[in-house]
């Protein structure tokens, strides 16, 4: 995790960007493009739709700069703005991919040789495909907490609910992730 930077530079920047500063936006996305995108990547699964969907959470910090307020720290609003654009990919690809069930099945899963290298491949992608299947809350929930490492209080505000809701949501992700991986937790 990053820490997070001095809240003048970053007040600084925003007010900068807000006069149409290009330079101080430059700036903010170099400084919290890494974060953005790994916290995609883990929602949607796919680093190549991550850095589209990022630069959509940046075109959307650049044209909501006269209406930011710091009242939280920056990651925080940052944070809400990725959660709500990758929510809407998520319903999107859903809605695409009820249309799309069939062409799914056909998909050949590759054969598992006993190659330790392979197998562990296989869990990483047993822990991401365990991760997709998780509902939304829960899934941005777990990527906050475990990638991001984000305490509680802030994955509540990211969220908007409460740290007794973030803590009952983690609950119930981890529960069902032991269930989904348990073939594989020895």
């Amino acid at each position: 995790m990053q820490p997070e930077v001095s809240v003048e530079p970053v007040i600084g920047w925003m007010v900068r960007i807000r006069e149409g500063d290009m330079e101080a936006f430059r700036l903010l996305v170099d400084m919290h493009q890494a974060r953005v995108i790994g916290t995609i990547s883990k929602m949607l699964g796919s680093e190549a739709e991550a850095e589209d969907l990022a630069q959509q959470v940046f075109i959307r910090v650049w044209k909501s700069a006269p209406r930011y307020r710091p009242t939280a720290k920056f990651t925080t609003w940052l944070f809400r703005i990725t959660r709500n654009l990758v929510f809407n990919e998520l319903r999107r690809k859903r809605h695409f991919a009820d249309r799309s069930d069939e062409l799914a099945e056909a998909v050949e899963r590759p054969e598992r040789e006993p190659d330790r290298v392979l197998l562990e491949g296989e869990l990483q992608r047993a822990i991401q495909e365990a991760i997709n299947q998780l509902p939304e809350s829960q899934r941005m929930a777990i990527v906050l907490r475990r990638y991001e490492e984000l305490p509680y209080e802030e994955i509540a505000k990211v969220m908007g609910t409460s740290v007794a809701s973030v803590k009952s949501i983690l609950f119930r992700a981890r529960a069902e992730l032991r269930e989904r991986l348990e073939k594989y937790l020895v």
